[in-house]
């Protein structure tokens, strides 16, 4: 399997390990706008500063395409039409046109096309939606708070939607892949910097409590932090069901632990979800079957719907209804 990468950034090279680890893989291009970036991070593979040189010159099997939101869409629609594989970084895109694009380019396409919402790889996830078999989800609880590298596009609203969709997504397409769909949100945000200082300043919230109105009845919450290097990350997931209190540790612990219908419940990934979804597309790929992937373009694009309307929420103030695809 030839791959390359597009976007020589921090996640790229968290996937560049992974990609070295696995068997009969090899890394053979990486394209990056800053040339030099993309040297150190190749270790001897070809560099290219235009995408569509890469493509053209190299004919990969796959490629990650590691780049800002706004271009996802510019990227992955004529990788998909060359018969190309994709994992694309999440979010799917930076608005619901561009997502609704790729969607419909990898319907039509024989390429198999994943999203990197890795938290949907847990292995634990398994042992959760079994412990809650039959039960209604009355209340999730997401915490996502942490430091973050910061970038200037995701310090623009307009380019990467800030902590709601860079972080927040995360927890949202997470309660969604648990407690089902959502129906409306709301959204508040803090005026207190707790990252951003004066000489680095953006248009986006450092943090923000976001309420997701599930289908079912039941309700989400994320509350998204974004803060100073050297404060402690919390990044987690309690879920209650109607005869269960469960809690999930994720990065990097991915452990669940809590009660279930009078047992005790305990669960501990082996593997990284970041190494495991790679892994999963990597091997879809192979095998010519885009259904394997943990998270579809599909499934993103309906995470970004929500993430958008928590977007609206947060300057409105008010309930807003999430659209229906």
């Amino acid at each position: 399997m030839r791959v390359g990468i597009l976007g020589a950034g921090g996640i790229a090279a968290e996937h560049v390990a992974t990609l070295r680890q696995l068997d009969d893989v090899e890394l053979v291009a990486v394209c990056d706008l800053d040339r030099a970036r993309a040297e150190r991070l190749a270790g001897g593979a070809a560099t290219y500063t235009q995408w569509a040189e890469l493509l053209t010159r190299e004919r990969p099997d796959a490629i990650l395409v590691c780049t800002p939101p706004l271009t996802h869409r510019e990227l992955t629609v004529p990788a998909l039409e060359q018969g190309i594989h994709v994992h694309l970084e999440k979010p799917i895109a930076r608005g619901l046109e561009d997502a609704q694009a790729i969607v419909a380019a990898a319907g039509r396409s024989r390429s198999v096309c994943a999203v990197g919402y890795q938290w949907r790889g847990i292995e634990v996830l398994d042992d959760l939606r079994e412990a809650v078999t039959g039960q209604a989800l009355g209340l999730l609880v997401g915490i996502n708070a942490g430091p973050a590298k910061s970038r200037p596009w995701f310090l623009d609203r307009s380019q990467g939607g800030g902590n709601l969709l860079e972080r927040a997504s995360h927890h949202i397409d997470l309660e969604r892949a648990l407690g089902g769909e959502v129906v409306a949100v709301q959204a508040a945000a803090s005026a207190v910097l707790l990252a951003q200082s004066q000489g680095e300043r953006g248009d986006i919230d450092d943090a923000a409590a976001i309420f997701l109105h599930l289908a079912n009845g039941g309700l989400g919450t994320i509350q998204v932090a974004w803060t100073r290097e050297g404060l402690p990350e919390k990044y987690s997931l309690d879920v209650l069901g109607t005869n269960a209190f469960l809690h999930l540790e994720l990065d990097p612990e991915f452990r669940l632990h809590g009660r279930s219908d009078g047992r005790q419940i305990e669960a501990t990934s082996r593997q990284d979800p970041r190494e495991r979804s790679i892994s999963r597309f990597i091997q879809a790929a192979r095998e010519g079957q885009p259904e394997r992937v943990f998270c579809s373009p599909a499934a993103a694009a309906g995470t970004l719907a929500v993430a958008l309307a928590c977007e609206e929420a947060l300057s409105s103030g008010g309930t807003i209804p999430v659209p229906t695809s």
